[in-house]
């Protein structure tokens, strides 16, 4: 995808990346669209994300990665610094990375309809409204239950 075409999908601070039928994102072209801090790769065919995703775009505010095909998030997740809204709906997550502790201002989070093991699917709830999702975020985020699972 050229960078004049991402520039053209990009209204605001959104990055509109949604149903494009991507199997890789595009990390390096997103990350010189500074101005961009919130993305949306909803709807695609993801099935994983490379480590320089999570080093090369730390100035995103807001991810939407709902209804790809993600088994893992990369280990060092973490590096997204400024991440405050995480949307994984409706992948195949069965854990998160250890580093996920270090998202120190994520504020909401929504890990529905993906195969979440025990004991992070009880510290994550069903997260079902917005005041769910929020309390989903802070949980997870203090929580290292994730780190029993060998990730």
């Amino acid at each position: 995808m050229a960078k004049n075409s991402l520039r053209d999908r990009v209204d605001g601070n959104e990055l509109d990346l949604s149903l494009s039928n991507l199997s890789v994102v595009p990390v390096k072209e997103i990350a010189a669209l500074k101005k961009a801090n919130h993305l949306d790769l909803s709807c695609n065919q993801l099935k994983a994300l490379n480590d320089i995703f999570s080093t090369s775009l730390t100035h995103l505010v807001k991810i939407d990665l709902s209804k790809n095909q993600l088994t893992s998030l990369p280990h060092n997740f973490g590096s997204l610094k400024n991440l405050q809204h995480l949307d994984v709906l409706g992948n195949q997550l069965t854990t998160l990375p250890v580093s996920f502790c270090q998202l120190i201002k994520l504020k909401w989070l929504d890990l529905k309809d993906n195969p979440i093991e025990e004991p992070l699917k009880t510290v994550a709830g069903n997260c079902l409204n917005d005041a769910e999702c929020k309390k989903c975020a802070q949980k997870v985020r203090k929580c290292k239950c994730f780190m029993l699972s060998g990730v």
